[in-house]
């Protein structure tokens, strides 16, 4: 085979390997592609030294080896994500599939998001350590003021993003802290 058909197989295998990754980290796979991996790092390998004289093959060679140097650090952080327990797959997706199977979706995940007060507590926390990082008092600061104040935004915002499935965090814009709003992951 010459280079052409090479790189022609070399670019199928790399797309097939991204579907599979996509696979295993939505859950449908169980185990993770490693050995069409390594098939697809030693075909790289295999042509890493070899000269490419023609400049279209030499690019598409390269293109290759950075699609592939891309994904795999995309792939090793997700991997390390999982590891330390804080990867959550799509829960849309999940909770679709279960619904499918005829399960509910499970209670960790229900659990899992905040509730309304354990949102304006951290609200809160995060607005006056940044009110305090500022170098700004937080005296005059209480939860109460956090609450109607995301209370007083949230039926514009509803009307706005579409949905009252809200979430604030709070960054800080010229020097000053600012609560902002968006959708819930």
């Amino acid at each position: 085979m010459g280079l052409a058909e090479d790189f022609a197989t070399l670019e199928q295998m790399l797309a097939d390997l991204v579907l599979r990754y996509d696979q295993y980290f939505s859950g449908l796979e169980k185990r993770e592609p490693l050995p069409l991996r390594a098939e697809v790092e030693r075909a790289v390998r295999r042509h890493t030294g070899t000269p490419i004289n023609n400049t279209m093959l030499k690019h598409k060679f390269t293109t290759l080896v950075a699609r592939l140097n891309t994904y795999r650090e995309h792939w090793n952080r997700i991997l390390r994500l999982m590891e330390e327990g804080k990867y959550s797959r799509d829960r849309f997706i999940s909770d679709l599939h279960q619904r499918q199977r005829g399960v509910a979706p499970s209670a960790r995940n229900v659990a899992a998001r905040p509730g309304p007060d354990n949102e304006i507590e951290r609200v809160y926390r995060e607005y006056c350590e940044a009110r305090k990082s500022c170098n700004l008092p937080v005296d005059g600061i209480s939860r109460d003021q956090i609450r109607a104040a995301i209370e007083k935004q949230k039926p514009t915002l509803t009307g706005k993003l579409g949905t009252d499935d809200l979430s604030f965090r709070v960054v800080v814009e010229n020097g000053k802290p600012k609560i902002k709003a968006g959708l819930r992951k």
